[in-house]
């Protein structure tokens, strides 16, 4: 490789897999539609979102949860059962949507197992069924069956059956889902798997035999050198789960059945390792790779490591030290699809990333769309299929706040041809947010700031820093369009004691921790307050959180809320519902709970109890120039994704006409 022009030659290095020939090392692992509709078949939208991945040089894109048996392995209302005719023709363009772009199609094939036909609802509708696991037992209230010897043959040949249909559907690649606590997990799991027949028990062999029948049965279906990827846990990662040891087992059982092993985490099922599975923002880089690294010394067949992955170093080490042969990359690649083309291109600096948010996950499970914070592409492929075009009219705009929202219209409008001048108040761009730019688990939130900084550096926009704009400045300026996106000023509770020396604005708490006391009261439970109670648990101060609300307030993300929880958890800081401030005192707070009058001692009390719109700003420059948009918080406080979103939107339809 010495005349190597790659930066990461590892990275880039061709792969083959069976008889098929992979261009680089960066696979797209499964994420995305289920049907819209629950009809069970893939959306119209749906090849556009795995053709995008494939476009931006991924050298594999998975589809989403292809169910083998409709009947007795659906998880999801929404699930699509491959089972059902009516499917294939949507798997095909999908199929076909990723194959045009050179990428290889893999087809995820997954059963539910004991989690299948719960009790679910869809417009008032309950469907609730039979369920088969590896034993009988009890699960949310109804009786789970020990799946039979029919039973067991029926699936394997459903498996077959499923990998056939891929396979003439144009899938060049079958994942078989045995992860995550799903069906072939029930069956390999020594915890999960007590069965006394050649199906289970003690032996390994026994417990793997159903997932190396159905690999088997899988290969016959297809034929030789079509290449089957697995996907398993290399550990449970949870009290009473089985550990790496086991992992290793598996794997090893696996070895000369398929073409690659797919080492994830965790399982799906198991609330406290949700965030293992798909890694939160408090989890660092890729910290399920040590799996696939330990799996990799005891098998031959390629190993692929997923999770938290998407920065070149890392990801270039990975492979050159051998700790796995393949990237599996799912929210890396929603935050922005052309990453492997642009790390192949040397342009690392211009990778949108991937905040670990969870927001993406959050939307597909509530609207049925993998919307990204950071990407407002994300979820409308379809619609901006190819790169944006020039505005008909050109007009001169004028963008009003440096902040998440405001830079993101003012990169918009740029990149449509307009004449745009930014200004900023302050004499940095990104907002109010950043005040948590130091806090470890935001790292990739001063990333993503730091990449929108950089797009703005890289275009014409007129940028004035330390520029407050008032009505005279803007007339001076002379507009067509005036975007406003002035933020917002901290709500002030009317508490009394709240102006008391050691009281403190979550604000400025972030950026000035070394006048925090001891022990914190945190007066509000929402998404900043418990982040700052995160923060200050993990720097060993004793933080109480205070609401007067029945609930948490998610912001609308309530699995990136649950990840918090957990940290929470394990940093000992307190949360007390239904408790509302009555007073700030010298040496605490006075509140009313549940169960009467109670003070909680602190040495220094935060308030972060919401923000107030700066709304009489943003209108005084209302009729400042033809056109006027409002947008992010002085309209109301919203998630980085609602600024973002309607930052791009709000800017792309300016100069229609």
């Amino acid at each position: 490789m010495s005349n190597c022009k790659c930066k990461y030659p590892h990275l880039f290095e061709p792969i083959m897999l069976g008889n098929t020939l992979f261009r680089n090392r960066i696979f797209a692992s499964p994420t995305g539609y289920q049907s819209l509709s629950t009809d069970g078949v893939l959306p119209n939208i749906a090849p556009y979102y795995y053709a995008r991945k494939a476009m931006g040089g991924a050298a594999s894109v998975a589809s989403c949860e292809l169910i083998v048996d409709g009947e007795l392995g659906k998880g999801s209302i929404r699930h699509v059962c491959v089972d059902d005719p009516a499917t294939h023709m949507s798997l095909c363009r999908v199929a076909n949507a990723i194959n045009r772009y050179g990428a290889v199609a893999t087809a995820e094939l997954q059963h539910a197992g004991m989690y299948a036909n719960r009790s679910l609802s869809f417009m008032g509708a309950q469907s609730r069924g039979v369920a088969y696991g590896p034993v009988e037992c009890e699960l949310d209230g109804r009786k789970i069956l020990a799946m039979d010897e029919e039973t067991i043959e029926r699936t394997i040949q459903k498996y077959a059956e499923a990998a056939a249909l891929a396979k003439r559907s144009g899938f060049g690649m079958i994942l078989i889902h045995g992860g995550h606590g799903w069906f072939l997990q029930q069956f390999l799991s020594p915890n999960m798997n007590t069965r006394t027949d050649k199906w289970g028990g003690p032996s390994i062999e026994n417990r793997a035999r159903l997932a190396v029948s159905i690999c088997d049965a899988v290969r016959k279906a297809v034929g030789p050198g079509f290449p089957i990827e697995f996907r398993m846990s290399g550990s449970e990662c949870y009290e009473g789960g089985y550990d790496i040891e086991e992992g290793i087992a598996i794997a090893k059982q696996l070895e000369g059945h398929v073409d690659l092993i797919h080492v994830s985490a965790g399982s799906h099922e198991v609330k406290e390792v949700f965030t293992v599975t798909h890694p939160a923002m408090f989890l660092g880089e890729g910290p399920n790779v040590k799996f696939a690294a330990e799996i990799k010394k005891h098998v031959k067949t390629p190993v692929a490591t997923v999770g938290a992955l998407g920065d070149p170093e890392m990801m270039e080490e990975i492979i050159a030290s051998g700790k796995a042969d393949v990237i599996e990359i799912a929210r890396s690649l929603i935050a922005d699809p052309d990453l492997p083309t642009k790390i192949r291109t040397g342009r690392e600096d211009l990778i949108r990333p991937c905040m670990r948010c969870l927001a993406c996950f959050t939307n597909e499970i509530m609207l049925g769309e993998k919307f990204c914070a950071v990407n407002p592409e994300s979820g409308y492929e379809i619609e901006h299929k190819h790169e944006l075009p020039k505005a008909e009219v050109k007009k001169r705009v004028l963008v009003v706040g440096g902040g998440i929202g405001g830079m993101e219209a003012a990169i918009t409008c740029a990149k449509r041809g307009h004449e745009v001048i930014l200004c900023e108040k302050t004499g940095e761009l990104g907002g109010k947010i950043l005040c948590e730019k130091n806090v470890p688990f935001k790292r990739n939130l001063d990333r993503y700031i730091q990449y929108q900084r950089r797009r703005i550096a890289n275009s014409d926009i007129d940028l004035r820093m330390n520029t407050a704009v008032d009505a005279d400045y803007a007339n001076e300026v002379g507009a067509d369009v005036i975007i406003a996106s002035l933020g917002t000023n901290p709500l002030v509770p009317p508490i009394p004691g709240i102006d008391r020396e050691g009281v403190l604005v979550s604000e400025y708490a972030y950026t000035h921790v070394e006048e925090i006391g001891k022990k914190v009261v945190i007066l509000g439970a929402g998404l900043v307050g418990l982040e700052l109670a995160a923060y200050l648990g993990s720097l060993g101060r004793e933080v109480s959180v205070v609401e007067m609300m029945p609930q948490i307030n998610d912001g609308g993300n309530f699995l990136h809320a649950e990840g918090l929880m957990i940290e929470l958890e394990k940093r000992k800081v307190e949360v007390n519902l239904n408790t509302k401030a009555l007073e700030i005192a010298e040496n605490g707070v006075k509140c009313m709970g549940p169960e009467g009058e109670v003070f909680f001692e602190a040495d220094t009390v935060i308030h972060a109890l919401g923000q107030v719109p700066l709304r009489e700003e943003a209108l005084a420059l209302g009729f400042c120039a033809p056109e006027f948009y409002m947008i992010g918080d002085c309209v109301a406080p919203r998630t980085i994704q609602n600024a973002t979103n309607t930052a791009f939107e709000i800017a792309n339809n300016i100069g229609r006409f």
